[in-house]
């Protein structure tokens, strides 16, 4: 098959604060036919993810460069390899490529290209339950917070990709779990799908002050390990809330993200020394040689129906910016992603 255009979504110019749809353009670029050891790969499954944001910032440095404003975004996606110059991939194998997202047809060498098992769980899955979130969130809980049995985890953004396996997996290990999210309906899917002793809504709250005193009554000996998705108002009360030795993985703080210029951090930081808390800011990129171990551990969990996940589907490129943006709005329920073309099995 030859593919000789393929749209695509580019950025008009770097956003100063919350982006909007006009700073994304769709526009159709040229394909060449794959070359020596490359393969032309048709996007199914495309994700959106809070980190793509600072990708939007060319001033501040940062763990992974910025997009450029002369080629198409990049971002997760689950591809069919349509035609194969690789002696890795053949035509019809299914693939997670880190950059493959953004696209509908895309020129892969498959080096960061990996085969996906079709038959083991929906190809979307492995955009978050058994993707880079599922990671993230496995690498969280097992290698910073490690909940003991009886303990109390805090997880704030718990609706969400990361957030929900974060509750889960907290849960298999014997630990009770306080969940913070953004409306009734997932509150209510957390306490009866995900099993979560408590969830919170913290749109009930109008201060941290509020939120800690909820917070304390969901979990009156303390929190032992908080698991950070949100910051602001969260990570204050976390703190005010947070035991003697407690643990704090600091994934994410999405509240943050657009905001034009620093916010003061909590005036309660102090209470990281006087309880001996131990503080742990992390990507996922730093525990990629345990993937097998996540793997082994979450996707048999899964296939038992003992983790459950949502996910905020959205239909078409054309969508993309869209489904982006309602990440910073809460719109999104679980793993936000974006049905780019059919799955012709």
């Amino acid at each position: 098959m030859s593919v000789q255009t393929s749209k695509a979504v580019f950025l008009n110019a770097y956003p100063n604060g919350l982006p909007e749809l006009s700073s994304f353009e769709v526009k159709d670029i040229d394909l060449p036919e794959p070359g020596e050891g490359e393969m032309l790969c048709r996007t199914v499954w495309m994700s959106v993810d809070p980190y793509m944001r600072g990708r939007m910032n060319p001033h501040v440095k940062s763990y992974i460069p910025p997009f450029s404003l002369e080629k198409p975004l990049e971002g997760g996606a689950v591809s069919e390899v349509v035609a194969s110059n690789n002696p890795a991939f053949s035509a019809g194998d299914y693939v997670v490529d880190f950059l493959g997202g953004w696209k509908e047809y895309y020129i892969s060498k498959g080096e960061r290209t990996q085969k996906v098992d079709p038959d083991l769980a929906p190809l979307s899955a492995y955009l978050g339950v058994l993707g880079m979130p599922g990671m993230t969130a496995w690498a969280g809980v097992t290698q910073i917070l490690k909940p003991k049995e009886g303990e109390t985890v805090f997880v704030s953004g718990a609706a969400g990709a990361v957030g929900s396996l974060v509750c889960q997996l907290s849960k298999s290990k014997g630990a009770r779990v306080v969940a913070s999210a953004g409306s009734a309906a997932k509150c209510e899917w957390l306490e009866k799908e995900a099993g979560v002793d408590v969830a919170l809504n913290y749109k009930s709250y109008k201060n941290a002050g509020e939120l800690t005193k909820a917070l304390a009554e969901a979990a009156p000996k303390g929190v032992n390990c908080y698991f950070e998705n949100v910051g602001g108002m969260h990570l204050e009360a976390a703190l005010n809330c947070i035991a003697l030795g407690g643990r704090i993985a600091l994934c994410g703080m999405i509240a943050q993200y657009n905001n034009q210029k620093p916010e003061p951090g909590p005036s309660n930081l102090v209470n990281l020394i006087g309880r001996g808390v131990m503080a742990r800011g992390f990507i996922v990129s730093e525990f990629m040689d345990k993937a097998m171990e996540f793997f082994a551990e979450v996707a048999p969990l899964l296939a038992q129906g003992k983790i459950k996940f949502q996910e905020s589907v959205y239909e078409g490129l054309d969508a993309a910016p869209e489904a982006f943006l309602g990440l910073f709005k809460g719109e999104n329920f679980g793993k936000a992603v974006i049905r780019v073309g059919p799955d012709r099995r």
